[in-house]
């Protein structure tokens, strides 16, 4: 049973967006609190059309993100 959803955020120049790796969820926000609250948001109504897709999760799993920091000039 898998205990978290994972999530891949990155910069857009003008806003942070969010996009579910294993489902087809994706948002944004201006900030990245914005950002946290509008993919949590997402994925609860996502799950309340198709509760079925969630029956591999256990309950309540937790939100794991990776976020792109950009380019490192060396």
């Amino acid at each position: 049973m898998n205990k978290m959803i994972k999530a891949d955020i990155y910069f857009d120049g003008e806003y942070y967006c969010g996009k579910c790796i294993d489902f087809d969820i994706f948002t944004q926000g201006k900030t990245l609190d914005e950002l946290t609250k509008n993919l949590k948001e997402a994925i609860k109504l996502h799950f309340e059309d198709d509760r079925e897709e969630l029956a591999d999760y256990a309950p309540n799993p937790t939100l794991f993100t990776m976020m792109d920091l950009g380019e490192i000039h060396v």
